[in-house]
């Protein structure tokens, strides 16, 4: 197929180059010149603008940071018609980002009034899972646009969930997402005690792992820095998911307890221990360095 893909970051990039290893035809196109640089050393044509990469595209994909950018992007700003109002009746739409569901909401109206097949398709599994192409996708939208695009994500996931219409990928994604920071804060603070009075950290994870705490963050991420090689704790907390971004995740998941009223202490919580994180400058490293929030010294 013939696909531009809008949104070349640590997740975004990977997935554009995973298409184009698939055979597919693939124009990206980024704000950033360094992002842009780096697919086109991949072989990846890059388009002048996010419009101009959508010329003659059968389907369009994107990975943007948040609500205002993709709701910017599509349904335009400052007089801009918005992307939708360029794409010819048919094209399909798929955004990946993770935002608000209500905006995704938005969009699959505005695209549905113009012919558009649209989906909200949120991600888990991280950069590795991206470049990996082992992610799993969170569906919302229409059955009859997921079976267009069940092929592409196929190339790119191992998983693909449809959780209901328009922008429950997204509700899905930001509960997953508030599950995961607070799993994450409570390894940490069980690591952090179990260090402090004297023990291994690579032996309490595997105890841990082995029993009734074991969960996701011991299984594939650990927090505390050389218990797992490939884990950004053992890289300085370079790369990986940005506290910042989890820190808009937990944002999110408070906008939906709120609107409808659930009640959501320990997401509040986390989100709270996550501010505080990124404020004493930790918001660009990857969220498991929220260990250090909760370590002696």
């Amino acid at each position: 197929m013939r696909i531009a893909f809008i949104g070349l970051g640590n997740m975004g990039a990977p997935m554009a180059i995973n298409l184009h290893k698939a055979g597919h035809q693939v124009s990206a196109f980024d704000l950033s010149a360094d992002a842009c640089r780096k697919l086109a050393d991949a072989g990846i044509a890059i388009a002048a603008s996010a419009a101009a990469s959508t010329h003659d595209a059968e389907a369009v994909l994107t990975m943007l940071p948040a609500s205002q950018h993709v709701e910017g992007l599509y349904l335009g700003q400052n007089g801009d018609g918005g992307l939708l109002a360029q794409l010819p009746a048919g094209t399909l739409v798929i955004d990946s980002s993770t935002i608000a569901a209500a905006s995704a909401r938005k969009v699959a109206d505005a695209a549905r009034a113009r012919g558009l097949d649209f989906i909200d398709a949120p991600v888990s599994g991280g950069t590795g899972g991206a470049i990996a192409g082992t992610l799993t996708f969170m569906v919302g939208g229409e059955p009859t646009a997921l079976e267009r695009a069940r092929p592409l994500l196929e190339k790119l996931g191992q998983n693909i969930f449809h959780a209901g219409g328009a922008g429950a990928g997204q509700t899905a994604k930001i509960c997953n997402n508030m599950l995961l920071g607070i799993l994450m804060i409570g390894t940490s603070e069980a690591l952090a005690l179990g260090v402090a009075n004297g023990l291994d950290p690579k032996v309490l994870s595997e105890i841990m792992r082995r029993s009734s705490g074991g969960n996701w963050a011991l299984e594939k991420y650990n927090p505390f820095p050389g218990v797992m090689e490939a884990a950004p704790a053992s890289k300085g907390y370079a790369g990986g998911f940005g506290t910042d971004l989890m820190l808009k995740d937990l944002g999110l998941a408070q906008e939906s307890a709120t609107a409808v009223k659930a009640a959501t202490p320990l997401g509040g919580l986390a989100r709270s221990l996550y501010a505080a994180h990124s404020l004493a400058g930790h918001g660009a490293q990857d969220f498991s360095s929220v260990i250090r929030l909760l370590q002696k010294g």
